[in-house]
């Protein structure tokens, strides 16, 4: 087995920076969408009564909505504290998941790297094969980050919909039926899930890029590009 070396020198080229870089973006893709949890809220004054039923509704990743229940007051007349349940519409659990997925695995591979950089830069660098399987690694990434991040911010464009104070009393039969007065309250906080679908596109932005510092160090460029000694000789009659 090859001696592990110490050595930062790799974190000081565009290499391993990036690496750090996409590993510490990797952390706040998935840390943000995966603690997440909001509260939505709406109002509802029956008839014939004077008090104000406020119907909270907390919902949370990996955001199967479909599941979340709330009670809503009938409003029959002489049966005022009836409830009747209801629930969010829909379920956006695959696309939150797949993405925190990708951050997971994102994250593992950027910190096995990284290790293989700081300790066994002097085989990966000598070897052919080592470059070549993080290039390949780090293009497959890619394009999983451009499919995640694109489902990620459809899935949060539909939770939103979904949890909204407008569509919750459009969606109710209660609020539909006068003198009944349903009227939003409380909205949901989106800012860490905004955060999460723009540090997805940030991470695509990071892997793509770092594509072609790895081709440089494969065979592949090498050949591309021959040496000063190599171009003067083929100039030589």
């Amino acid at each position: 087995m090859p001696a592990f070396l110490f050595d930062i020198r790799a974190l000081k080229e565009p290499l391993g920076f990036i690496r750090v870089l996409e590993w510490a973006f990797s952390i706040l893709a998935f840390a943000a969408i995966s603690s997440y949890s909001g509260t939505t809220s709406f109002n509802i004054q029956c008839q014939g009564t004077g008090g104000i039923h406020e119907i909270n509704i907390s919902f949370e990743y990996p955001f199967r909505l479909n599941k979340v229940g709330f009670d809503v007051p009938t409003c029959e007349i002489n049966r005022t504290t009836e409830l009747k349940k209801h629930y969010l519409p829909h379920d956006y659990s695959s696309s939150a998941e797949f993405f925190v997925a990708i951050g997971v695995l994102a994250f593992l591979y950027c910190t096995g790297i990284l290790v293989v950089y700081i300790g066994y830069y002097h085989v990966y660098h000598e070897t052919k094969r080592g470059p070549i399987v993080d290039l390949i690694i780090t293009a497959i990434f890619t394009f999983l980050w451009l499919v995640a991040s694109s489902a990620w911010g459809k899935g949060l464009t539909d939770v939103k919909w979904s949890t909204s104070t407008t569509n919750l009393i459009s969606s109710i039969s209660v609020c539909k039926i006068h003198p009944n007065k349903c009227t939003p309250g409380a909205i949901a906080t989106f800012g860490p899930l905004n955060s999460s679908v723009i540090v997805g596109f940030l991470n695509l932005i990071l892997w793509a890029g770092n594509c072609w510092f790895i081709f440089k160090e494969t065979d592949f460029h090498t050949q591309a590009t021959p040496s000063t000694t190599q171009k003067g000789a083929t100039r030589q009659p």
